[in-house]
């Protein structure tokens, strides 16, 4: 164990790295510890390693904001790699607070994106010194000079200062591993960068004499330790063994004693005696903490402003499986089960909202999005969680002619022939053009201004519509006035009337009537919706139906049924394809879409109503 964090408070630079998805913020991170020494030379380090939670690696996004340090000569770079994804901002906007400057890393192709204009806009408004990195500089279609300029006009939008507008510009290529200040001056290495950080980015501002002060930013939970807070130490400084005070708005709620302290080192965390002002830590003294809480002298009750999270636009009813099929692949089924997890994960994952409602079996959850919740569920799943969830629904604000509504701000780069096919779909969305501007290759930017109600349900819909070669993102923009309805899904559901195994002679007179979500040999139960209508409404159908022997022969008995290969819907188009009546059963092995009341007669009675 060291005896004390060796850096001076000089020597420390605390950074966030922001940008958008794909914008290869986590590949330069990657670099700057290869190049920071903190792998040995032998040592074989797979790509992405910051990603370390599965789903992170599977859908190459980053949903968690993780920390680490490098060491450039004598100073010591903490590093932030932040979610680039709108859904996630709630792990940003706290994350910001822990840091004196960002590093915007930006495709020297693309420029600014709208998950950049949310976070950056964070980043600016409190006061953070920014570095502009303009990546992947090694493409053929690069175009540095442009996306620098739109760079310079979206900090002029965002109302930077004037001190924000003198931001340093480095050129790079995350992947190859160089970085250079002037496009006229090669660089084989990230020094340049390194050096940027240095003169660029101030050290904390820090008071290292004072009584000891730090706000928890994030949680962790260690198997040995158990929970640990994560924070920027702002006053003094602290030992292991020193009683500490937890503070919850202004008063000192009970003391503690502390049991670790963990410093960052690369990508370890390291065991110290003491930590001091201006650095990034992880503390273990209390067991049920709370984000956004103070760790304080107990003689000196310290306070600090509380982290501001925006608030959730979506929300959906979380509810105990009652399928006909409930209890049988799930570790974790009942209603108990279920409230103890979402109140759980509102500890660590503050920009979500959990309510009870007057039924024990169901809990209102709310997010930022789609993706905030439908990572949710996707991770219940795999802890072998069995529930089921309702479709989407944004969250208004006031009450008849003065209700507002959520509103995105909308980027979508397409191909020319498919620009008046977007621009049709999105008018009966209530989506307003902003901007339409022709881009290289033949391809055209459009900006529109539309209801967060508009979007549900169309991401698939788009890719569909421009043969999965469109690009569509997002961000929350405000609240806006409402628009009217708008309207739903196209297409009924094929809904199964029997309970039993789906068999193949019977799904290829089904397959004619749309288009099927699963294959033959597979359990369904009556109500269960087994593929989507090729018309408005819905239609119940027999799935199970098999065909009757005879004792003649047929001229065609030979003939194979061949069965059009079904549509497996993944976690997000099965919740973008569900109306008001139906529900998503959840499990670890399947998702089920299915209808609230599932008897055809049930459905009958109350449509009647």
């Amino acid at each position: 164990m060291e005896n004390q964090t060796s850096t001076s408070l000089l020597h420390i630079r605390n950074l966030a790295i922001i940008a958008h998805v794909d914008h290869g913020k986590t590949t330069l991170v990657d670099k700057l510890l290869q190049q920071g020494n903190v792998f040995r030379a032998n040592e074989q380090v797979e790509e992405r390693v910051m990603d370390s939670n599965q789903l992170e690696k599977e859908r190459g996004i980053t949903i968690l904001a993780k920390n680490t340090a490098v060491h450039y000569l004598d100073y010591k770079i903490n590093i932030v790699d932040t979610p680039g994804h709108a859904d996630f901002s709630g792990e940003v906007e706290r994350i910001l607070t822990m840091v004196d400057g960002v590093l915007l890393v930006v495709d020297a192709f693309d420029g600014p994106m709208p998950q950049t204009r949310f976070v950056l806009n964070k980043a600016l408004s409190l006061g953070l010194k920014p570095i502009v990195v303009l990546n992947k500089i090694d493409r053929s279609d690069a175009r540095p000079v442009e996306a620098l300029n739109d760079v310079f006009n979206l900090f002029i939008e965002l109302g930077a200062t004037d001190e924000q507008m003198e931001f340093p510009v480095v050129y790079a290529s995350a992947k190859k591993g160089f970085a250079m200040r002037d496009l006229a001056q090669p660089s084989e290495n990230l020094i340049p960068l390194f050096e940027t950080i240095i003169s660029h980015i101030p050290p904390p501002e820090a008071d290292l004499s004072g009584p000891f002060l730090m706000q928890v930013t994030s949680l962790e939970y260690d198997s040995y330790i158990g929970q640990m807070a994560l924070g920027r130490v702002v006053r003094g400084k602290v030992s292991v063994g020193e009683t500490i005070g937890r503070v919850v708005a202004g008063e000192l709620k009970e003391k503690g004693k502390i049991k670790k302290l963990l410093s960052f080192e690369g990508l370890k965390k390291v065991e110290v005696e003491t930590i001091q002002a201006g650095d990034i830590v992880l503390l273990a003294a209390f067991p049920d903490l709370r984000i956004g809480e103070v760790l304080s002298d107990v003689n000196t009750i310290g306070e600090l402003p509380p982290i501001e999270i925006g608030e959730p636009t979506i929300s959906m009813e979380f509810l105990v499986n009652n399928s006909p099929f409930a209890g049988q692949e799930g570790k974790f089924v009942t209603s108990r089960n279920l409230r103890d997890r979402l109140f759980r994960e509102i500890k660590s994952n503050v920009a979500l909202r959990v309510e009870e409602t007057d039924s024990p079996d169901s809990f209102k959850v709310s997010g930022r999005g789609e993706l905030h919740l439908g990572i949710l569920i996707e991770t219940m799943r795999r802890e072998g969680y069995e529930f089921q969830v309702s479709r989407p629904k944004v969250l208004f604000k006031g009450e008849g002619a003065q209700r507002h509504e959520p509103y995105e701000y909308l980027v979508i780069d397409v191909a020319e022939e498919y620009v008046g096919t977007v621009i049709e779909k999105l008018g009966p969305r209530k989506g307003e053009m902003l901007n339409m501007a022709p881009q290289k290759d033949g391809h055209v930017r459009l900006e529109f201004l539309i209801p967060a109600r508009g979007l549900l349900g169309y991401r698939s819909e788009f890719l569909s519509d421009t043969r999965g070669t469109g690009l569509l993102t997002h961000t929350f923009h405000g609240y806006g006035e409402y628009k009217g309805d708008i309207p739903g899904r196209n297409n009924g559901a094929l809904i199964s009337m029997e309970t039993g195994e789906t068999v193949a002679y019977a799904l290829e007179n089904v397959q004619e009537r749309g288009v099927l979500f699963l294959g033959a040999g597979v359990r369904v139960y009556e109500g269960m919706v087994i593929g989507a209508h090729s018309r408005p409404t819905d239609l119940a159908v027999n799935p199970c139906k098999k065909k009757h022997l005879t004792n003649i022969r047929s001229s065609t008995a030979e003939d194979a049924i061949t069965l059009t290969p079904p549509r497996h819907l993944s976690l997000e188009q099965t919740l973008e394809f569900l109306e008001d009546d139906e529900l998503l059963e959840v499990t670890p092995e399947n998702l089920r879409i299915r209808k609230k009341l599932l008897t055809e007669n049930e459905r009958k009675r109350s449509s009647k109503k």
